[in-house]
Parts: structure tokens; C-alpha cells; sequence
């Protein structure tokens, strides 16, 4: 294991607390200290996004049904999400980041990473910093955050829930092994609950148990993941805070009221599917070549068709008439479909896709058609 003897960087993970709920808190004074859930319909298909503090004491969390999230807090109050509040609540408190530091990557709309080693080269603490961020986003918007303080973003962001709401955890590089030894493997960062079920059927439970394997065995249980696992547990993981993400990809994707194998229905779905991503697209400027056609099946078995076009597009009719096309080779119609989306890849900007968007039909293309690939662990 590497030496943990000094700081390599000193980087802050900016965590708001219960976020989309507590704006509709902060925006409507009568739900302080009640149980919200920001979501879906709880009387049908929908799901958490967000829960207070007072709904999260009864076991909600985000990604739950809301149906269950219902039964398990009877007296919760439900709001769909206002999403032009949550995304100008978000502008201002990335601009707050930017006033500690000018190397800020925001995550999503509520986290951020901060590299604040120049203020540090100044003479101030991390951890002093951090307090500062969280007192002046609460002058600022009027909203709780948490921050995790380590010398790298994978430490930082698992710190960042320790303390929460309104808490701040710091693991210096000396502390750093301790802090992942004791660690579940659940509490690690981009291990999901398929690992970690595979990780305890082999007697992974800690990231203790964690450090006795080799990178080639961990290569050889969980590919190429597994080397990343071997990095984050001892101490090589040293990805800078990066300013500018590259977009690889932009999708949208809808759950059905009901399961359904009417075709013609699927085929509605996936027009207005397509016409949002058209404006999604519009909006940054982007235009991409390979399609995706995802759909989740009524016993929730993902599955995804791809193609890859001539030309790039964002038009929503083609988008359109090639989802279609795709979904003809999936089951679709034998079986129910609960949920479907549609994908881009391969992007490129205007200046680069120049006038070369597909505005016309694909038959010419369609008589060449590969054969998609398909990807059933999707």
C-alpha cells in the first residue's frame, strides 16, 4: 500500500441535504418539520426522488417506490418535482462553490467536488473551508449541505454522508486506512446491490476484507471494476477534480402507467420520447449518430438495441422511426413492456455535424441495417 504520509490534494465533496425536499420546504414554510417525499404518484407506478429527514426516520429514501414509501409513512405529503426551482436553487449554490475555489465539477444538480488546495497554500484548513461553503450556502439559499474533506474525490464522497444533514467529516491521509477498513462494502461508492450480494458471497463484507484480495483476483471476480476497487482500497485512486465532462451521452427514458404490449402505444411513448431528447439536444447544441432503444420488460428484465447511423441527427421523426424499428427486434408486443427510453451517442456539436442532420427517411439506410446489439444485463 502506498504511503498515506501527506496530502496529494485537498478536495471537498459538497453534498446538499435532502435537497428537492427542502426547497419545497424552504418555498413553503408550512411543510417544515413535516414528512415530504418528492415523487411520483404513490397510488401508482412512480418513485422517491427525494424525502425530508422526517420521512427518511420511517425508512423512505430515494429510489423506492413511492407506493411503499406511502405505506411506510401513512401521513407523508407527496409533491411532484419542480424542476426549474431545484435547477435555479442549484445555480446559485454552484456559484457559491466558484467563490472558494475556480476548479469546482459539479456531480449533479446537489453535489459538487472542490479542489481548495490553492486556499490551503494560503494557510487555511480544509475543514475550516468546508464549514465556510456551508454556512455561506445557508446565508445564500436558505438550504443544509454536508461535506466529506480528503485527499481524494472517492474518500471525499463517502465522508460527505457520514455526518449528515448539516455535518462535516474529515479523513485525513493517515486516518484513511482505518476509515476504509471499517467501511461496508455497501457504503462504497459505485458498488451497487448486485456487488455487493457477489462481494459477501465471497466473504467481501469490509474493505478490509477487500484489502486481502490482489488486483488480479479482483480483475478476475469483477473485471475490469475490480481493479478500481483495488485502486480506491489501497490509496492509488488520484483523479483530479475536472472542470469540463466531455458528454458521452443524453437520454431519456419513461415508466408506463401499465404494463402494456399494445405496439401501437409503445410507438406513441417513444414519439415523445424522442421529441423531448430532440429539445434536450437543441438546447446544448448536439448532435449524435448511434441510437439506443432501452425497455424494461413486465418482470423487469432490461434490454437494449443499438444502431449506429450515417449521419448525425437529433430530428424527433427519425429518432422516432428507427426506435421502432428497433423495438420490432426485441419482444415487445409478445411480451409487456413497463418501461421505455431512447439514448444518443456518438455526439458532436453543430459546428462539427454541420448541415449533415438526417431530415429524411431511413428506408435507403434500412436496407443495410445491422443487426443491433443487445446488452439483456442493461
Amino acid at each position: 500500500m502506498e504511503s498515506a504520509s501527506a496530502w496529494r490534494r485537498y478536495i471537498i465533496h459538497m453534498d446538499m441535504d435532502a435537497f428537492y425536499a427542502s426547497v419545497e420546504q424552504r418555498d413553503n414554510p408550512q411543510l417544515r418539520g413535516l414528512p415530504v417525499i418528492v415523487g411520483g404518484d404513490p397510488f401508482g407506478r412512480g418513485v422517491v426522488t427525494s424525502a425530508s429527514y422526517e420521512a427518511r426516520r420511517f425508512g423512505v429514501h430515494s429510489a423506492m417506490p413511492s407506493s411503499h414509501a406511502r405505506k411506510l409513512c401513512p401521513g407523508a405529503i407527496f409533491l411532484h418535482p419542480r424542476f426549474e426551482a431545484y435547477r435555479e436553487a442549484s445555480g446559485n449554490i454552484m456559484a457559491v462553490f466558484h467563490e472558494f475555489s475556480d476548479l469546482v465539477e459539479p456531480m449533479s444538480l446537489d453535489e459538487a467536488y472542490i479542489d481548495v488546495g490553492a486556499r490551503v497554500a494560503g494557510g487555511e484548513q480544509p475543514g475550516d473551508i468546508a464549514a465556510r461553503i456551508i454556512s455561506r450556502i445557508r446565508d445564500v439559499t436558505g438550504l443544509n449541505a454536508s461535506a466529506g474533506v480528503s485527499f481524494n474525490k472517492f474518500i471525499a464522497k463517502v465522508a460527505s454522508g457520514i455526518n449528515k444533514p448539516c455535518g462535516i467529516k474529515v479523513v485525513t491521509p493517515d486516518e484513511a486506512p482505518d476509515f476504509l477498513d471499517g467501511l461496508p462494502v455497501r457504503k462504497f461508492y459505485g458498488i451497487g446491490e448486485a456487488t455487493e450480494r457477489r462481494m459477501i458471497d465471497r466473504g467481501i463484507l469490509t474493505g478490509r476484507d477487500l484489502r486481502k484480495f490482489s488486483r488480479e483476483e479482483l480483475v478476475s471476480m469483477f473485471g475490469k471494476a475490480g481493479a478500481h476497487y483495488h485502486d480506491i482500497i489501497n490509496l492509488r485512486y488520484d483523479s483530479p477534480v475536472c472542470t469540463h465532462h466531455e458528454r458521452r451521452s443524453i437520454g431519456k427514458e419513461r415508466t408506463l402507467h401499465e404494463d402494456t404490449d399494445d405496439r401501437d402505444m409503445m410507438v406513441e411513448k417513444l414519439s415523445s420520447i424522442a421529441s423531448m431528447l430532440e429539445e434536450s439536444m437543441a438546447k446544448g447544441k448536439l448532435l449524435g449518430r448511434t441510437l439506443t432503444l432501452r425497455l424494461k420488460y413486465s418482470d423487469r428484465t432490461r434490454i437494449s438495441r443499438s444502431v449506429t447511423l450515417p449521419y448525425p441527427t437529433r430530428c424527433s421523426s427519425t429518432m422516432t422511426e428507427i426506435a421502432s424499428e428497433l423495438l420490432d427486434r426485441t419482444d415487445a408486443g409478445r411480451r409487456h413492456v413497463r418501461l421505455l427510453g431512447i439514448s444518443i451517442s456518438n455526439l458532436e456539436g453543430e459546428k462539427e455535424g454541420g448541415r449533415r442532420m438526417v431530415q429524411t427517411t431511413i428506408e435507403r439506410f434500412l436496407i443495410s441495417f445491422p443487426t443491433p446489439s443487445s446488452s439483456p444485463g442493461l
